[in-house]
């Protein structure tokens, strides 16, 4: 009987800490920047979703709709409510200015780097600032 209560015990223990581990997220295809560090920033989980739409601004002010390059004006016709912009920290303010200004109508989450530094390897979910932009 004392071997039974072993074996469920010890059942009961892989299984919570099997459980307890959460797996990364899986990573997106995009294109990578240098984002800006925002210590108010906070944790934007669904900026990793499959179906989020990502606009990304690299260093020579390239804009990319998800891993498409586009133009600024262009942005006004993605058709999602919610879009996140990453803007690489040495673009030129303006260009951001720019891209937000497209985007007038929808709600823009501007993504930061995450304020912490971490120790770990792993994947990061991404952190960002809900930005206002009236109609």
């Amino acid at each position: 009987m004392k071997s039974f209560i072993e074996v469920c015990l010890m059942g009961s223990l892989l299984l919570s800490v099997a459980g307890a581990q959460q797996s990364p997220p899986p990573l997106r295809k995009g294109v990578s920047v240098q984002m800006a560090t925002a210590d108010h920033a906070v944790e934007m989980r669904a900026a990793d979703e499959p179906d989020a739409t990502v606009v990304a601004i690299t260093a020579d002010g390239k804009v990319y709709a998800g891993t498409e390059r586009t133009e600024a004006a262009a942005l006004s016709k993605l058709r999602a409510e919610t879009v996140y912009v990453k803007a690489d920290s040495r673009v030129p303010f303006q260009t951001v200015l720019t891209v937000v200004d497209a985007l007038r109508g929808k709600s823009v989450v501007l993504l930061t780097a995450s304020p912490s530094k971490p120790e770990t390897a792993k994947p990061l979910s991404p952190y960002g600032i809900k930005v206002a932009v009236p109609r």
